[in-house]
């Protein structure tokens, strides 16, 4: 037993070397590599793998954009874009007599598209979506005054489509038509504090309408353009639930008692240009956290589990899923009831003025 017990101490020793070692090499190559940018430049010629993915990812969502264009979608992202873009010019103050001369044309061609899918196949498309388009174009139109070219032909071309529903109040309104708020700023602090990340639940299922009216409240989060460039992928078959639950390294402990889980992808084919490959997980990230905290009103606990950018598991996951290579995970969401002897960590929350500054310049 004792010759055991030495074994033992030797081999924890070696396995701390080792770790000290790895974390010495880390420390020396971002030492080295990060002190400036071209030999971080360097580093990534030398070793592509860790962001290979990503690259591919941005080129495949780029083709994917543009081959999409002249496709039948449910949704016509560039349309969308556009019409948001109007949008901000329409509640610009002031607001300029001309504008959008520079994609007004190519918003009517979009437009014009999804008209003509609609009546081909009205089942086909987002009907709320075209009904947006056709309600903010008119408000085009009526705000910019005549004698362009671009926006006349625009107008021309609009008026001679025909009406597909009558006007369902979708262009910008006054802010102030919509009322003071009638929930407290105590109410809501409440419910941030209320909400903490739950890893045991009750072994029921969750009722698939619940997820529906907590993914409702997550689709008014803001997003770029109005473009929503995620997809919240929601298994609650058990045996999908565990094959998905054990990929990401922090679902370990708990994973093969989820009831519910919600894969967020990011959509890369929502974007023309690499400038925007980060919006994925911003807009992303500001829809999850509407999420949580609708089902927590609903009596739904949840938590994160981060999904880690590595080669090997993104593989694994991308053959699960059943996911283009423009599409990227962007986190987990564990949902389901929690279990009356749930624990929950404490999570002291950093101060104040160590996360806030105003006016912050380089010093």
């Amino acid at each position: 037993m004792l010759l055991r017990l030495k074994h033992l101490a030797k081999s924890i020793l070696a396995v701390g070397w080792v770790n000290k070692a790895v974390s010495r090499a880390r420390h020396a190559e971002a030492e080295v590599f990060g002190s400036n940018r071209v030999l971080g430049h360097v580093l990534h010629a030398l070793n592509p793998l860790p962001f290979n993915r990503e690259q591919a990812a941005v080129m495949r969502g780029a083709r994917n954009y543009h081959r999409n264009l002249r496709r039948d979608r449910r949704s016509h992202v560039q349309l969308r874009r556009n019409i948001h873009r109007l949008e901000k010019g329409l509640v610009m103050l002031p607001r300029r007599d001309v504008f959008a001369t520079d994609y007004i044309a190519e918003t009517m061609a979009g437009y014009v598209r999804a008209v003509a899918q609609f009546e081909r196949s009205a089942a086909s498309i987002d009907r709320d979506e075209l009904a947006w388009a056709h309600d903010v174009l008119d408000a085009y139109f009526r705000a910019c005054s005549p004698g362009h070219r671009v926006i006349d032909e625009a107008r021309e071309t609009f008026s001679g489509l025909p009406p597909l529903f009558p006007s369902g109040g979708k262009a910008p309104t006054r802010r102030g038509d919509r009322g003071a708020s009638t929930i407290t700023f105590d109410e809501l602090r409440e419910l941030s504090l209320q909400r903490r990340s739950v890893r045991h639940f009750e072994q029921r299922p969750v009722p698939r309408d619940l997820i529906d009216r907590a993914l409702g409240i997550a689709a008014q989060a803001p997003t770029a353009c109005n473009r929503m460039p995620y997809e919240f992928r929601i298994y609650d078959d058990p045996d999908l639930v565990r094959a998905v639950a054990q990929l990401p390294f922090g679902a370990a402990g708990f994973g093969h008692q989820i009831p519910t889980l919600a894969v967020v992808v990011g959509k890369l084919d929502s974007y023309f240009s690499a400038r925007d490959r980060h919006a994925i997980y911003i807009d992303a990230s500001l829809a999850a956290m509407s999420f949580l905290f609708a089902l927590e009103t609903l009596e739904l606990s949840s938590t994160i589990i981060n999904w880690p950018d590595f080669e090997p598991l993104e593989a694994r996951m991308q053959r699960l899923l059943g996911l283009d290579l423009s599409e990227r995970v962007v986190m987990l969401i564990a949902i389901g009831y929690s279990h009356p002897d749930a624990m929950v960590p404490y999570s002291q929350k950093k101060q104040l003025d160590s996360f806030r500054s105003y006016n912050k310049v380089g010093e």
